[in-house]
């Protein structure tokens, strides 16, 4: 059983905890980091993306973040981002590696293998230049990988070209830090 802190409308813990998969019943607010691995190829900034497991309860088989997790309780929002790079991908990070592209709340209902699915997350998103040689993923949660050039990432997203579950505010708030960074 996985329990999640509950937490406020700016991701502070009240206190309380639910089991992941109740949170998700009922639309209970809780928290989530999300990783992006960018690398520059050919002058051209590319991402990272997963493409999620078959099994998974949400969005099975589309192409999401390069890492992301609910987090536990009791944890906090780096230690998360940290952890999941190394069990989805295999991936050794340290926190001063990570660039901070800002928060956001997460609210959608949808329906995954005939439930409903309520999401309601505030996410705190991150950066990492990263280009490892390969990846050790984790089957139950990545079926592969691949990079994409950023801008076609975003028009893909746009367009609706591939199954994914990427929200283009998300990547347009990744933009704006990595040219920050870059600056």
């Amino acid at each position: 059983m996985e329990l999640l802190d509950l937490v406020n409308e700016v991701g502070i813990p009240t206190g309380q905890t639910i089991e992941r998969h109740e949170a998700h019943r009922v639309g209970a607010l809780h928290r989530t980091s999300h990783v992006w691995l960018v690398r520059k190829k050919e002058g051209r900034i590319q991402l990272l993306l997963q493409q999620r497991s078959a099994c998974k309860d949400s969005f099975p088989g589309c192409l999401d973040i390069s890492s992301a997790g609910h987090i536990p309780a009791g944890q906090d929002f780096v230690s998360s981002a940290l952890r999941e790079l190394q069990e989805e991908l295999g991936v050794t990070a340290a926190e001063s590696e990570l660039y901070d592209c800002g928060q956001r709340t997460i609210r959608y209902h949808a329906q995954f293998h005939g439930r409903p699915f309520l999401e309601n997350q505030i996410s705190k998103v991150y950066f990492l230049w990263k280009d490892p040689p390969s990846f050790r993923l984790q089957p139950e949660e990545v079926e592969k990988v691949l990079w994409m050039d950023f801008d076609a990432c975003v028009q893909g997203v746009q367009t609706g070209a591939f199954p994914n579950c990427i929200a283009l505010e998300e990547l347009m708030m990744l933009k704006r830090a990595i040219a920050k960074q870059q600056m």
